[in-house]
């Protein structure tokens, strides 16, 4: 099937499509120039990503994983939405029912306006106390370091899952809970290879959804999908909603 007919499909299933559910990992991001934090683009002082996002890391050395999460804010901080991102947020209001799943901790979704979405792995811009459990959002670059609570005087941390860390219960819960009630299933920018949302895709495939990957590569989930379409997703996401 050409990339012309393929599109063609996608944008019949989106249009007769009631309950749609999007997951995205690093690709869309990495349109709007967002490092991926991870390899070569997470070495920082010669650390990398592995070696600061634990919770082992910031009980020896908040002052350090701190310094790291200033940096990663300072370079997020100039970066904006790309047209797949705007895209994903129109979709809320062309359907029934729909839900985001997003891998990414930036932020952007939510300044394209996406608001029905989890943010599995945190936000960036959202700070949570170590000792009254409070989240708040925090905007300030660069911030303060250490920052502390408003309320309760408490060492804040950045309110990411870190490696070894589970994610939330209600955002695994609203994930599940959508992607069993979808009728189609649009994955993007991710290489379906850290779970669980590597798993996600089998969960809507079971439930009968129509699986549509989008990404620059074949990736680990190519096999399960119903059609992919290969390039960048801020130039193929905006085509699926022109019928």
């Amino acid at each position: 099937m050409g990339t012309g007919s393929t599109l063609g499909l996608i944008q019949q299933k989106l249009a007769s499509a009631r309950s749609v559910t999007v997951l995205t990992g690093a690709g869309i991001s990495a349109d709007s120039g967002v490092p991926t934090f991870r390899g070569a683009d997470g070495l920082w002082r010669n650390f990398r990503a592995e070696d600061l996002a634990t919770p082992e890391a910031f009980k020896r050395d908040p002052r350090l994983v701190w310094e790291w999460y200033n940096w990663r804010r300072e370079l997020i901080a100039t970066k904006r939405p790309n047209p797949a991102h705007d895209a994903v947020a129109s979709m809320e209001h062309r359907f029934d029912q729909f839900w985001l799943i997003t891998q990414n901790v930036d932020g952007l979704h939510r300044d394209a306006g996406s608001r029905k979405l989890s943010e599995i792995h945190g936000n960036i811009w959202m700070v949570r106390c170590t000792q009254c459990r409070c989240v708040t959002d925090n905007r300030d670059v660069p911030i303060a370091i250490l920052p502390l609570c408003s309320n309760c005087g408490g060492l804040l941390r950045p309110h990411i899952v870190w490696f070894g860390e589970s994610l939330a219960e209600q955002d695994l819960e609203a994930s599940e809970a959508a992607l069993e009630s979808s009728d189609l299933c649009l994955i993007i920018g991710t290489s379906g290879l850290v779970y669980p949302a590597a798993g996600f895709g089998a969960i809507a495939k079971q439930a009968g959804a129509f699986i549509v990957e989008i990404n620059l590569d074949a990736t680990a989930q190519s096999s399960l999908v119903d059609v992919a379409l290969h390039g960048r997703a801020k130039d193929i996401v905006p085509l699926l909603l022109q019928a």
